[in-house]
């Protein structure tokens, strides 16, 4: 396995400084942030511009690659597939498609993205739109040479307060979703969602070994003194990632076990790159805070990798 990061961490870097920093410090991925320049998403970054990406562009980015002994492990565009707006939900589309071109021309396997959800609609018929809306986006992505994949990220009140904002956060539904897709269409797994959803985070690996094409490293602590307080539906008011009880933290910092499931990873056969989702509020709010954090996942994680 290989370690990496996500790109969003280090926001306003440029690829290369980014790259060259990575080398240095002993990575070698990076899943590579492609949200729009103008977006309204929260940790959400543009290392590489897909909108203006082309062959020369390409060549440039493979040098940086080579000379900094990385791989791009994924391209990153985290945003609503299936949005009530039409036309925003057009633009998104299409951004997707672009973020797909600019990884096929670097050989670059991987996109991911999340499924969404129009609040409007239940899951059910959510998952009917997913149908309709991911049919062509996942044959354009294999007629590049790419594969799609989903984050499990449920997004709490990410449309509307309380309510889930991405239909592909737990074993149920990521069923009925496999069910109808190829087998070009996989899974970012990311533990720490499942754990506080009280979702076993090793059975899942026995079960959707098929599916994990990427694997995302956070961490995630739960205040059980707030559970207490306010009960696992949170307190009254709003807040971005949902309730107040858990908190995204670097691997080691939270309550992850990362030798069993790292373990549990080599036993299915995985041997791809264990990406750091860098949401610690401990160390962000600067770059020079997220790289100290950042190392201090990777030291961690080295420990069983």
């Amino acid at each position: 396995m290989k370690i990496g990061f996500l790109t969003v961490a280090l926001k306003g870097l440029d690829f290369q400084r980014i790259a060259e920093w990575a080398h240095s410090a002993g990575f070698e991925a990076l899943e590579v942030a492609a949200w729009p320049v103008i977006n309204e998403r929260d940790y959400s970054s543009t290392t590489i511009d897909v909108t203006t990406f082309d062959r020369k562009r390409a060549e440039e980015v493979k040098a940086l690659l080579d000379k900094n002994e990385l791989i791009i492990s994924s391209f990153a565009y985290y945003d609503n597939n299936l949005h009530p707006d039409p036309k925003k939900r057009e633009f998104i589309n299409n951004h997707l498609m672009k973020v797909i071109d600019a990884a096929s021309m670097l050989g670059v396997e991987l996109v991911g993205t999340f499924v969404g959800r129009d609040p409007t609609k239940s899951v059910e018929e959510n998952i009917k739109e997913f149908e309709k809306v991911f049919k062509p986006l996942i044959s354009y992505a294999e007629s590049k040479n790419v594969k799609l994949m989903i984050e499990n990220c449920p997004m709490v009140s990410w449309q509307e307060n309380e309510k889930i904002g991405n239909i592909f956060y737990s074993p149920q539904l990521w069923r009925e979703i496999f069910r109808i897709t190829p087998d070009s269409f996989g899974l970012n797994l990311d533990p720490s969602h499942l754990y506080w959803l009280g979702i076993d985070y090793t059975e899942v690996i026995k079960e959707f070994s098929d599916r994990i094409f990427h694997v995302h490293a956070k961490d995630v602590e739960i205040d059980r003194k707030k559970i207490y307080e306010q009960g696992i539906y949170g307190y009254f008011g709003s807040n971005p990632h949902g309730k107040s009880w858990w908190i995204y933290r670097l691997p080691g910092f939270g309550e992850i076990d990362w030798e069993d499931f790292i373990r549990e990873l080599k036993k299915v056969g995985y041997d791809f790159v264990v990406s750091i989702e860098h949401e610690d509020p401990v160390w962000e709010g600067d770059n020079e805070k997220s790289m100290k954090g950042l190392l201090m996942g990777l030291n961690y994680l080295r420990n069983f990798i």
